[in-house]
């Protein structure tokens, strides 16, 4: 494992970038260079199917540039959004584990570049230093905890406090990698299929929020004026403001 180093294409940039996430910028030195040692570049056009809903597994994706649209969709087209995967997060360690197909469907909101680790090197690594499945644990650890509050949301919580924890969530996530006002790129549209409001609800919860001078409505996008009022509004117990805590960047010497 010595004389690591990353692939030619990932410049410092792109790894300044990937740094920004926390779960990949608290890594052991060892297990980064390894994984940008391997890595490989994606790109997507607008629409184009990362994978879908039985594809078999194929690694570990980092989104670098643009969006991607986790979903599941009915066989008569209803389709449900479940997450907006945006940069610099990282998304496919579920099947590391089992090995079995995808369960939904991630398809690129606009064009979108990814860095992409192939399972073949993943199996490699981790059967040459076991100790490093705790960090994919970790990185889907995460993920489960946030899902379990996303169910208790929508098993107990009005749509007020639903759609403000859902936007604070993506606002945590936006900030990663865009200084100044935050801007949560997201339309009213997807943001309800997220939390199964009708577009109206929607529309009627976010005006609401946009008169208490929480949020401002644009087309496409919803700008955070006041995160601490919108913090408020959602209500986050104690445990919950630690775990959105893990979503902050680790500051590394």
């Amino acid at each position: 494992m010595n004389d690591l180093a990353p692939s030619s294409w990932i410049t410092p940039e792109v790894r300044a970038l990937l740094r920004k996430d926390p779960w990949f910028g608290s890594l052991p030195s060892e297990l980064e260079l390894s994984l940008l040692q391997v890595a490989t570049p994606r790109r997507l056009r607008s629409g184009e199917a990362l994978f879908l809903r039985g594809s078999p597994p194929d690694g570990l994706y980092a989104v670098l540039e643009g969006s991607l649209r986790i979903s599941g969709v009915t066989e008569a087209g209803k389709e449900a959004i479940l997450a907006m995967a945006e940069p610099p997060g990282w998304l496919g360690e579920i099947a590391l584990f089992d090995n079995l197909p995808r369960t939904h469907n991630v398809v690129a909101e606009g064009a979108t570049r990814l860095l992409h680790v192939p399972l073949a090197s993943l199996h490699e690594l981790l059967a040459r230093v076991p100790l490093f499945w705790r960090e994919f644990g970790v990185l889907m650890a995460l993920k489960l905890r946030l899902a379990f509050i996303g169910m208790e949301d929508l098993a107990l919580l009005p749509a007020e406090g639903r759609l403000a924890r859902r936007l604070l969530l993506l606002a945590q996530t936006s900030s990663l990698t865009h200084e100044g006002p935050c801007v949560v790129p997201i339309s009213q549209s997807q943001l309800g299929m997220m939390l199964s409001l009708s577009r109206q609800t929607t529309n009627q919860v976010l005006q609401g929020l946009q008169d208490q001078g929480v949020l401002q409505i644009a087309y496409g996008r919803i700008e955070v004026l006041d995160m601490d009022k919108l913090m408020s509004v959602a209500g986050l117990s104690s445990t919950e403001k630690r775990i959105l805590g893990q979503m902050q960047p680790v500051a590394r010497t």
